[in-house]
């Protein structure tokens, strides 16, 4: 069904934000020494079984500058006793090295449920690091660059929910998981590219708000006989594809497969084979192992594919996450050594948030 309205921020008549208790302060943790930081043979033995993971991305010139920070991330994470969350947007060395879980926020929400250790570094972008410590109130979570943020995050706050909430009351509000804790205590229910649909269709009525993405949210209203009521906020990495672009890698090369993310504007994923999370784009290309595939969106999760399979020919319509790039191995290793930086939210929001975000783990589907 199209989409019955959009909507973006309104700067006047703002309800006023909701009260909430003191934020918890941050444990105090010991710092630890920096380690040394030189390529000898014991780190070439010791991260050998690591760079066959990588071999076909990054060239061996480059692995012995890499590896130190591998192996002594590896060892501070035992030290530490901490686990390292990736998505799939991250660099092959941090993906397929140090990384203990991998995927999209959807596969990365659940693994921060199921974590034993004590610390869980999450090197993605800011509202995935709330996440985890959304799910996970007892446990320290790091992210090794705060100002790792996302436009989509930032395109909409609590207020603008509020506000929502008095324009349409009784419409149930779904939140993509791109958001801030704030808003996600707004709101009835998450979700991800992953389960956009199924959650819109859990929700009781004939009519949903979805947030802040408008094109996941044309995406979705395609996909449902439900009324969408879409946000007006993009993804600054997929709203540069265009339809043009495609068609003229069509062009070069008939023969070539085109998967797309949902986050993409209308005329990509018209122009796409398949449409899809990156966990569901990146299962796509195992299940069918095309000659060629152009994977239309952060262009490192090619790389991370194409270390898994190095026969697949990956065309890069390279658009990188300026803010997951943050995300870099001296950072991890400096967030290990010195436990920062934390991420904390104030127990009353988080109380909120954790419901919304719950009944999206939770929803069977």
């Amino acid at each position: 069904m199209p989409l019955a309205d959009i909507l973006g921020p309104v700067e006047s008549g703002r309800v006023p934000p909701a009260p909430s208790a003191p934020a918890v302060s941050a444990r105090v943790y010991r710092p630890l020494p920096a380690p040394e930081l030189t390529w000898t043979p014991a780190v070439e033995a010791a991260t050998a079984h690591l760079y066959e993971r990588v071999k076909a991305v990054i060239p061996p010139v480059e692995w012995p500058f890499m590896a130190p920070y591998v192996k002594a991330i590896n060892d501070l994470k035992t030290e530490r006793n901490a686990v390292i969350l990736a998505h799939n947007y991250q660099t092959p060395e941090i993906y397929n090295c140090v990384a203990d879980f991998v995927g999209d926020s959807l596969q990365l929400a659940r693994e921060a449920t199921k974590v034993n250790a004590e610390v869980i570094v999450q090197c993605g972008v800011h509202f995935m690091a709330e996440t985890s410590k959304i799910l996970n109130p007892s446990k320290t979570v790091l992210i090794p660059d705060s100002r790792a943020g996302c436009s989509l995050a930032e395109s909409i706050t609590g207020a603008d929910v509020r506000l929502l909430r008095q324009r349409y009351p009784g419409v149930p509000i779904v939140a993509y998981v791109n958001t801030s804790a704030e808003v996600k205590a707004e709101v009835d229910i998450c979700c991800t590219s992953s389960n956009a649909l199924a959650v819109v269709e859990s929700l009781p009525g004939d009519t949903v708000i979805f947030l802040p993405d408008q094109y996941l949210a044309k995406y979705v209203a395609s996909q449902t006989a439900k009324k969408v009521i879409a946000w007006k906020g993009a993804c600054e990495v997929h709203e540069r594809f265009t339809g043009d672009e495609l068609r003229m890698y069509r062009e070069a090369d008939p023969e070539v497969q085109i998967i797309a993310h949902p986050e993409c504007p209308p005329d990509v994923i018209a122009e796409a084979d398949f449409t899809g999370s990156t966990a569901h784009m990146i299962n796509w290309v195992r299940d069918h192992h095309p000659k060629r595939v152009v994977m239309v969106t952060e262009c490192s999760m090619a790389d991370n594919v194409q270390a898994e399979l190095p026969d697949v020919e990956f065309v890069r319509p390279c658009n990188l996450c300026p803010h997951m790039k943050r995300i870099t191995l001296p950072k991890i290793l400096d967030s290990l050594l010195h436990m920062r930086e934390e991420i904390v939210i104030d127990p009353a929001i988080a109380a909120r948030a954790r419901r919304s975000v719950e009944r999206m783990v939770n929803l069977k589907n």
